[in-house]
């Protein structure tokens, strides 16, 4: 399905991951590439730009990290990205240039293109944010069915069998997600989509839409 594809969604310019994509046709695809990714592409970063603060975490010399933010390996932080206070970087994460991180937010297994923001006590697991998503105050990706079987994406009145146990969301360029908004197991957002504050949502929303309440779906005017 070509919307849910991933030149559909993000912009593979604004990602210095943009080649852990190759080769795959969906975004979700890549999720249990992005540990290995890093592990191959952090020694092979400028010295100019970057430096290998502890085992497997390099981060660029612009960024800003606050003193209480955890941060393990692998992980990439990109140049003038923003960690701040008390954030938790389990692993597995790319966060992209500018992007930002904020107070208490807690990050696994996550692709954060440059510019998204995530900055109040957000939690993002086994997702991609494109280029410029933005997620409100305490919004959440929810990752694992309660059944503990696999993931599924539905769209358009089709099924995709993404055969992973954890995937949360897909956040297409420019999205925003609203404050205390959950977006449950296998969620895609088109790209300049909006989701109300405190919605429950649960698979597609298409490019250019708003979500409203209870799956009600518009365009954006």
């Amino acid at each position: 399905m070509r919307q849910l594809r991933t030149e559909s969604l993000l912009s593979l310019e604004n990602t210095l991951a943009a080649g852990l994509f190759s080769g795959y046709e969906y975004p979700w695809e890549v999720l249990p590439d992005i540990k290995d990714f890093i592990r191959r592409t952090g020694p092979a970063l400028s010295e100019e730009l970057f430096e290998q603060v502890k085992e497997e975490v390099w981060v660029a010399k612009s960024a800003k990290i606050a003193p209480t933010a955890s941060i393990a390996g692998p992980c990439i932080i990109d140049e003038n990205a923003e960690v701040r206070h008390c954030a938790f970087i389990r692993g597995s994460v790319i966060v992209g240039k500018g992007a930002v991180v904020g107070n208490s937010v807690e990050l696994k297994n996550a692709l954060l293109f440059d510019k998204a923001q995530v900055p109040h006590f957000n939690y993002v697991g086994d997702s991609v944010l494109g280029y410029r998503a933005h997620m409100g105050g305490g919004a959440i990706t929810s990752n694992v069915k309660s059944d503990k079987t696999p993931v599924t994406v539905r769209a358009l009145g089709e099924t995709f069998e993404t055969g992973l146990k954890k995937l949360g969301a897909i956040l297409g360029d420019c999205t925003e997600i609203g404050c205390n908004a959950v977006l449950n197991p296998g969620t895609v957002i088109g790209k300049n989509s909006s989701v109300y504050p405190v919605s429950s949502v649960r698979g597609y929303v298409p490019s250019d839409s708003i979500y409203k309440t209870a799956g009600n779906v518009v365009p954006k005017r």
